[in-house]
């Protein structure tokens, strides 16, 4: 084992996008971020992924090339998920400690490696059969939201990490055009609906950043529900953006919507937002409310009416203040020091002999 100083660390990422990825793609992102912060450090960093991912220190290859533009998702998914671990365990011997970030799928590795798992959920928790799961496992667990741990007991987790990215190249600027914007997926959960209803009630013009999924369920949702409700109001779907277009976009907005109602267990969307100095509209659900302060960077409401009632309001926020707060809280550095706490204290106690939460 290296120094406590200096820990030889594997991150797993899955295989849906790159590392870094192109454009959608949360948890790589998160990968990502740690990975850089993390060898920036001094600490020697090995990332499973696509083969394609770009990353410092070394790459060890999970699957050839990333699969979600082949649709797989769902039970079409898992022979790629087995190909990864089956990576992960031929190549995690020479580690200190193995940071999974896989969701369920990760946790098996517990089970199978010599080496510490440190395994971070990025998904929803409140899942039929989680608590069993989680009590079984191996690993140690870590949240990245007080919200998502409360679905269980407090000795389930390890930690509570926040989710964190190098923002500081966020772009910013004095002039912004009166428009709203949409960044995420067009299904249900995430209240596409409500943002189209907000920009009717507003009269605001309404930028939506979004890719159509690929599985039938979201072809359909799109096809029936979302495209004619376009019609209803002032609406311009972009498609799927770059990461630079995705970050101009929320720059050049009067304010980001977000109101979905489904508890998110984090929200990359809003701190995204705030680094760019947009506020953000938002139901209170999920972690959210661990994100944005209400009247500092942003409000919350209870459907679209009470959204759209709240627009006028964010023209009174300090913009540069907004951005300013977010580095300090939401930086790749915080979220790295967080993990790395955790991944001294399982090697300590691996080698002691111990197996703490």
């Amino acid at each position: 084992m290296t120094s406590p100083e200096r820990l030889r660390i594997g991150l797993v990422a899955p295989p849906f996008e790159r590392v870094p990825p192109v454009a959608y793609g949360g948890t790589e992102r998160i990968v990502d971020a740690l990975a850089v912060e993390l060898h920036r450090q001094g600490h020697q960093v090995t990332v499973f992924a696509s083969a394609d991912s770009i990353v410092p220190g070394t790459l060890v290859q999970t699957v050839a090339s990333p699969i979600r533009d082949t649709g797989a998702s769902g039970v079409h998914a898992v022979p790629w998920l087995t190909t990864t671990l089956m990576a992960v365990t031929a190549g995690a011997h020479d580690l200190d400690v193995l940071h999974s970030h896989l969701d369920w799928a990760g946790l098996v590795l517990g089970h199978t490696l010599a080496v510490p798992v440190v395994a971070t959920i990025h998904g929803r928790v409140d899942v039929s059969g989680a608590r069993t799961v989680l009590a079984a496992s191996r690993c140690h667990h870590v949240a990245i939201s007080a919200s998502q741990a409360a679905d269980h007991r407090p000795e389930t987790w390890a930690a509570v990490v926040h989710n964190g990215l190098d923002l500081t190249s966020a772009p910013f600027g004095d002039v912004r055009s009166e428009d709203l914007c949409f960044v995420g997926r067009l299904m249900p959960e995430k209240g596409i609906m409500d943002a189209i209803a907000v920009a009717r009630i507003t009269g605001r013009h309404l930028r939506i950043a979004a890719k159509v999924g690929t599985a039938p369920v979201e072809v359909d949702y799109y096809e029936q529900v979302v495209q004619p409700a376009l019609a209803t109001a002032d609406v311009e779907h972009l498609g799927e953006l770059s990461s630079v277009e995705r970050d101009q976009l929320y720059a050049d907005s009067y304010a980001t919507l977000m109101p979905g109602n489904w508890p998110e267990p984090f929200g990359l969307v809003a701190i995204e937002s705030l680094a760019c100095g947009t506020p953000v509209l938002s139901r209170r659900v999920g972690a959210l409310p661990e994100i944005i302060r209400e009247g500092l960077d942003g409000y919350f409401g209870d459907d679209a009416q009470q959204l759209a009632f709240r627009v006028a309001d964010v023209a009174t926020l300090d913009r540069s203040a907004i951005r300013l707060s977010v580095f300090d809280r939401f930086s790749a550095r915080r979220m790295a020091d967080g993990y790395l706490d955790v991944y001294r204290r399982v090697v300590s106690d691996h080698a002691a002999g111990t197996h703490a939460p």
